[in-house]
């Protein structure tokens, strides 16, 4: 059995989204384990969107292979609940695979699970759990990690990514891959792949050139030049530039090797292709090319960035 732990003001997404991963598995692999919202206290549980969830007890609690605990407003009072923790704790005793979505990571983290542990939660968390949990490694710019039986995920989404890797670790990367096809999922991000976007850390990705950088971030191997950006936004290749960089925060060519990286980690990260081929497609032109702005940008070359991905 999966259990899914939930608490009042739980997220409701990081419960729900991992469940609907859970339950197409079951229906193609009819042996696949069933999955179920459990709390400590039964009953009608109230999510911080103020959907209620019925949860079930802990009586089958060592009928569990799998444990998920979901994140959200609650998890500031669900850290000092002394049953939800020894809940935690007995299970890891047991060898209990455990895994957390989001904030989640709060609660493993207050059971004591992640002494010593890699881990990750969501971007916005960082400060205050590295503050609180000092003794946890903490990765604040990954979907999600795993270090032994303990898995732990960033915020809200990133669960159905963990939730596959789960799936894949118990039935394979065909039935993953067949969830997130029924999920109507564009691909399934691996672990090491980056919390943040390139266009959202702009100062306005929404602002008029958001439709433009969008288009680029899909052509990535056309020669983006200014003068071809500038006739695509109407504009003189110079009043282009200057309205670009005061809107943005960054230059032209900047923003292009910014979304250029990106797009190439998670496809490293994510595909089968040969470096050579990514960065072919991505518009570096060649792998020496790409190698050399992954280090400038994260410190390792493409390689070593799969070799990651692939552990996690």
């Amino acid at each position: 059995m999966i259990g899914i732990l939930i608490f009042p003001d739980f997220q409701l997404l990081d419960a729900t989204g991992p469940a609907s991963v859970f339950e197409i598995a079951q229906r193609l692999v009819p042996a696949a384990a069933t999955a179920g919202m459990i709390a400590v206290r039964p009953g009608v549980v109230r999510s911080s969107s103020g959907v209620e969830v019925l949860a079930g007890g802990l009586e089958a609690v060592d009928d569990i292979t799998t444990l998920v605990v979901a994140g959200g407003f609650g998890v500031d009072q669900a850290v000092d609940c002394r049953d939800t923790l020894a809940l935690l704790r007995h299970l890891a005793r047991r060898g209990t695979r455990i895994a957390s979505v989001c904030s989640g990571a709060y609660v493993l983290a207050a059971a004591g699970l992640l002494n010593g542990r890699k881990a990750t939660t969501h971007w916005c968390r960082t400060q205050d759990f590295v503050a609180r949990y000092p003794e946890v490694r903490l990765d604040p710019d990954r979907i999600f990690l795993r270090d032994g039986n303990i898995w732990t995920s960033a915020g809200i989404t990133a669960g159905i990514d963990l939730a596959l890797a789960l799936m894949a670790e118990d039935h394979g990367d065909a039935v993953a891959k067949d969830i997130a096809r029924q999920l109507v999922l564009y691909h399934r991000r691996g672990g090491g792949q980056s919390q943040f976007s390139s266009l959202l850390e702009l100062k306005t990705p929404d602002g008029r050139f958001g439709p433009l950088l969008s288009w680029v971030r899909e052509n990535l191997d056309k020669p983006l030049t200014v003068e071809s950006l500038a006739e695509r936004a109407g504009l003189s290749p110079r009043h282009f530039a200057r309205s670009f960089t005061a809107e943005t925060g960054s230059t032209p060519s900047k923003a292009i090797e910014r979304l250029r990286l990106e797009v190439a980690r998670e496809r490293v990260q994510s595909s089968g292709d040969s470096i050579e081929r990514v960065a072919e497609t991505t518009g570096f032109g060649d792998a020496e090319r790409m190698r050399r702005a992954f280090l400038r940008a994260f410190g390792h070359p493409p390689q070593s960035v799969r070799r990651t991905a692939r552990l996690s």
